[in-house]
């Protein structure tokens, strides 16, 4: 079997799996957030943060409820890694120093998981398992949590209601997460990945010295970090590593951890609303943009031009044997079309435009599906977008779902597109124009600019994963991509449970003649049209300068 077969008949088993999962987990998810009934895990957890999980809240409410609940999360996993030093099973660890505790815990916090440091010697057993891997948890319930109260916005009846956070991220946490993850975790440590509490070993005499490795409870927080879309690896290697990673069996399993849930938001957003074919419509742009990106990677990877990739077979650098180009190609485009930021490969070593695809699909807002949560609830703002163009080409005010998209809902989703653009490109002009920052690239000329480019667009849209060839464990970096990541995961939130609140507060308008069918094939090509277009734009000039002209020289 030829590896472009391996690639495709992977790519199709995958597909497979997530068609199956679809219905199942959709309407699961959709019974969980719409329960009026409390377990009684989660009744004992409401008293012990004196919640109440009954009380409804308005966008204002909801959205204290998420930023305090994230500085609290911040503020304990900067204190646990200043205090590693002396914490029992730190492995002779020494504390994080300052600036990496900070841009760490606001990695985890906001689900980012960017990592500026070396897994396996930074971080000792407790601040990975107590710290880390709980983050992995609870970070992906936030977005979880916004996202449907976004979902509530539209199916709201006058009232500007939106749900309870509390109740929102516990159940997301509980009845979603924590078994799917244990479920996960135990088919890894079967197919090989590691799960322990070992301390450091010393293996094998080699010329010149000795090999050391230490264990840890790497398939728990494999399976969070992949099921999650957080990407954070127990170590540097991430998921290329065999602990993390054993097979190509497993190397499979963690990309459809990576999108099931996001896929299968789609159908609990249409159960909620009332309307199946409201989220085929959001299911069916979203696998159309993975689709071709996948097939757009395979592509670029398998042409091997020049006599090293023809003796290779494909372009072989930075990745891992055992998992191939084909593998390693669907990994890439699915952890940087989500937020998830886990690397099987190493994307600094992907052709010219190969790299430019793993850009490309940060920038698009990792929409397609996007992170756990974030994903929907940046369709659903790009939905918007489409609905508004669509009114100007008829003369008629848009609406969604039977809501009116007017001024205000525009400025909210405007702001929203604005937001993460203006952070990536303002933080690489700095770090471009300043003398110092130059001096942890790697390579010159373009590919030198994608490393810095890619940094910034993976910190502002919370994804994680890095290009492998820039030295981000400085003052500079570890300040501007904590800076970029808290902006960039919050302040959209802000605007995302605004317009929510602005929808749930609106009379639904019943539909007519001239209503937009947002549940068409027609749409979803618009809503394909509308991202990929918005994004080219606003990017197009940094892409020029760095992969296009890289790919194209």
């Amino acid at each position: 079997m030829g590896p472009v077969t391996a690639g495709v008949l992977q790519l199709l088993a995958l597909v497979g799996a997530l068609a199956l999962a679809h219905i199942p987990l959709g309407s699961y998810l959709a019974r969980v957030y719409s329960s009026q009934r409390h377990l009684r895990v989660e009744k004992w957890i409401y008293r012990g943060i004196g919640a109440d999980p009954d009380t409804e809240m308005t966008w204002p409410a909801y959205l204290r409820g998420v930023l305090a609940f994230s500085a609290v999360g911040v503020l304990f996993l900067y204190l646990l890694q200043r205090l590693q030093g002396v914490l029992p099973g730190s492995l002779h660890v020494a504390s994080v120093a300052p600036a990496q505790s900070f841009n760490t815990a606001v990695s985890f916090v906001t689900n980012t998981n960017w990592q500026s440091y070396y897994g396996e010697q930074t971080m000792g057993h407790v601040v990975q398992t107590a710290g880390l891997a709980v983050q992995n948890f609870v970070s992906a319930a936030v977005g979880m949590a916004v996202a449907v109260a976004l979902v509530r916005g539209f199916g709201g009846s006058r009232t500007g209601e939106l749900g309870n956070f509390w109740s929102d991220l516990v159940r997301g946490t509980v009845r979603i997460l924590l078994p799917l993850a244990a479920v996960a975790a135990v088919v890894l440590v079967a197919r090989g990945a590691l799960q322990n509490f070992s301390g450091i070993h010393e293996v094998g005499r080699f010329t010149g010295g000795s090999q050391q490795f230490n264990g840890g409870a790497v398939a728990s927080q494999e399976a969070i970090k992949e099921l999650g879309t957080n990407g954070g690896g127990y170590f540097n290697a991430n998921s290329a590593h065999p602990f993390e990673n054993p097979t190509p069996f497993t190397n499979l399993l963690e990309i459809f951890l990576i999108l099931v849930i996001p896929f299968s938001l789609t159908r609990t957003f249409g159960l909620m609303v009332g309307s199946v074919r409201q989220g085929y419509a959001v299911l069916a742009t979203m696998a159309t943009i993975w689709l071709g990106f996948v097939a757009l990677m395979m592509w670029t990877e398998f042409a091997h031009h020049g006599p090293a990739l023809q003796a290779a077979g494909a372009a072989m650098e930075g990745k891992e044997v055992r998992f191939g180009v084909g593998g390693s190609s669907i990994f890439a485009v699915s952890t940087t079309l989500t937020s998830t930021g886990a690397v099987d490969s190493f994307h600094s070593s992907f052709t010219g435009l190969g790299g430019g695809l793993t850009l490309l699909g940060m920038m698009l807002g990792e929409t397609a599906p996007g992170g756990v949560g974030s994903g929907l609830y940046g369709m659903l703002i790009m939905a918007v977008i489409a609905v508004f163009i669509a009114g100007l080409m008829v003369g008629r005010t848009p609406e969604y779902l039977g809501r009116k998209i007017g001024a205000r809902e525009m400025k909210l989703a405007a702001a929203y597109l604005l937001v993460t653009p203006a952070l990536v490109l303002v933080f690489t002009a700095a770090s471009m124009a300043l003398p110092t920052p130059g001096h942890s690239m790697l390579n010159p000329g373009a590919h030198g600019f994608s490393e810095v480019l890619y940094a910034f667009t993976s910190a502002a849209n919370n994804n994680g994963s890095a290009f492998a060839g820039l030295n981000a464990n400085t003052d500079w970096y570890n300040t501007t991509t904590g800076l970029a990541m808290l902006l960039g995961r919050f302040v959209p939130m802000v605007f995302v449970l605004a317009l929510a609140g602005s929808l749930a507060g609106q009379r639904p308008v019943p539909v007519s003649a001239g209503t937009l069918r947002t549940d068409k094939p027609l749409f979803t090509g618009l809503l394909v049209g509308a991202v990929l277009i918005i994004t080219g734009l606003t990017y197009f000039p940094a892409l020029a300068l760095g992969p296009l002209a890289e790919g194209l020289a």
